[in-house]
């Protein structure tokens, strides 16, 4: 692989920043805390949740009950009697991630404008699930690491590499050269997944729900294909979308 496409699409930069997010839940934390790549900053928790993990004897710990706990994350939220305080992850450039996954068949998922957390974390699960290669948005228009899309990706977050790009198209047409098939999901396509992916190795480009994937994301596809679901239902949630797509790719 040239060293052009080694590294590609610069990530956007966006996480370099010093507001860091706090996870909570038993799977978001316990994952971050095994994951060598993640450094925690801070704990908090109540005496039982905090007896039964495996802390760093160097870890600032803070013992709070649940009432204080809830005061630290949003309305309702399950914090499971503990809140951690972590550094975002570095970001990955396109071309490594391209490289890492050179001799391999895993598809890839590429998001347009998905920009809900609780979307982004559940596809992120489903892609840890179904073994992809990682997931690719844009930076601007996908949402920044946060407890919320830790929670909902239930401890994936910590599995799956998330390049974030400035030039979507661009990106595309390195996934293109790297030799993937691009094949964006859409509605009106004539072709379903099964139909249009065949043999190939599928990047699977999902946009946003209602408004899909913009003419030009579509444009830098080498395909479209819908998912064949009942006319009775209008369109599936892109997370949902997602776990279908990355099912029927690895069970060709």
């Amino acid at each position: 692989m040239s060293k052009g496409l080694r590294r590609g699409q610069r990530p956007s930069g966006n996480m370099g920043s010093n507001n860091r997010p706090r996870f909570w839940g038993r799977h978001a934390v316990t994952a971050a805390l095994a994951n060598p790549e993640r450094r925690v900053r801070k704990v908090w928790g109540t005496r039982e949740a905090l007896a039964a993990l495996e802390l760093p004897p160097v870890l600032p710990i803070t013992y709070a009950d649940v009432a204080d706990l809830a005061r630290m994350v949003p309305s309702d939220a399950p914090h499971q009697g503990i809140v951690i305080e972590v550094d975002p992850l570095e970001e990955i450039w396109l071309g490594d991630l391209l490289e890492q996954g050179a001799n391999d068949r895993r598809p890839l998922l590429v998001l347009d404008h998905v920009t809900d957390p609780h979307n982004v974390g559940a596809i992120l699960r489903s892609a840890a699930a179904f073994d992809a290669l990682g997931i690719v948005t844009q930076d601007r228009h996908a949402p920044l690491e946060s407890g919320s899309l830790a929670r909902a990706a239930s401890g994936a977050l910590e599995l799956v590499p998330w390049v974030r790009v400035v030039n979507l198209a661009r990106s595309l047409d390195e996934i293109g050269e790297a030799g993937f098939w691009r094949i964006g999901l859409a509605g009106e396509a004539k072709g379903t997944l099964g139909e249009v992916m065949g043999d190939t190795r599928p990047a699977l480009v999902l946009g946003a729900e209602g408004e899909g994937m913009r003419h030009n994301t579509a444009a830098h596809c080498d395909e479209l294909a819908r998912l064949p679901i009942s006319p009775r239902v209008e369109s599936l949630n892109v997370s949902n979308a997602a776990a279908i797509a990355l099912y029927a790719a690895i069970s060709r």
